[in-house]
């Protein structure tokens, strides 16, 4: 378990640590979460019984067709209280929802890809470092249009968020029924670039408002 070292706990966040970032922990402790880290077989009874205010579904690495477990236990989570994917974590939420993952040709790799906010209009320059993606609303691998196109899933409707300028994929996601959105890439990225990182300020005050 992490503290803030200022020793308030705005909320409190349970991670399924399929392998988490540092600096992820970091960024969510300076804003004043208290983080407790499980192992990823950890059980969703175990996880909904606990006083997390929210769960965050870890970094990875991994193919999240191999991590079905995992996949389980989040779709238990999933409408209960919010949640949060990075990287993996974002996989593995899709597909909780009954959304599909692909292996892509190359993969993404460094801290040079532009994503476009689709709820801004803006564009970070990200970190990146994963192998594998979602797949877009027609089962293809990449989306067409800059517009928020929409999934039909297990909980509801949900809309792209974010979207790889490189090569089209889908780089963000937010179910729009219940409390969960997820991205590929790592706003937590040390040393930078940093043009995400407002991502971990969204996610709390996100929890804060239905704590």
């Amino acid at each position: 378990m992490v503290r803030s070292p200022e020793g308030e706990t705005l909320v409190r966040i349970a991670a399924i640590d399929t392998g988490i970032k540092g600096s992820i922990t970091r960024h969510l402790v300076a804003r004043g979460a208290e983080v407790t880290l499980n192992p990823c077989t950890v059980t969703a009874e175990e996880l909904l019984a606990s006083d997390a205010d929210a769960f965050f579904l870890a970094n990875g690495p991994g193919d999240p067709a191999t991590l079905g477990y995992v996949v389980d236990t989040v779709r238990e989570l999933i409408g209960n209280r919010p949640v949060w994917g990075i990287c993996l974590g974002h996989q593995l939420l899709c597909q909780a929802v009954g959304l599909d993952t692909y292996k892509l040709p190359f993969g993404h790799r460094g801290g040079n890809h532009p994503v476009k906010d689709l709820r801004t209009g803006k564009i970070e320059i990200t970190s990146q470092n994963h192998g594998f993606a979602v797949s877009a609303p027609d089962g293809g691998g990449r989306i067409a249009s800059d517009e928020p196109v929409r999934w039909d899933t297990d909980y509801g409707e949900a809309a792209l968020t974010h979207i790889n300028l490189y090569d089209r994929t889908v780089e963000g996601l937010q179910l729009l029924d219940v409390p969960a959105h997820t991205v590929q890439y790592h706003p937590e990225a040390g040393p930078g670039p940093n043009d995400a990182v407002h991502l971990f300020d969204e996610f709390l005050k996100g929890v804060q408002a239905v704590a």
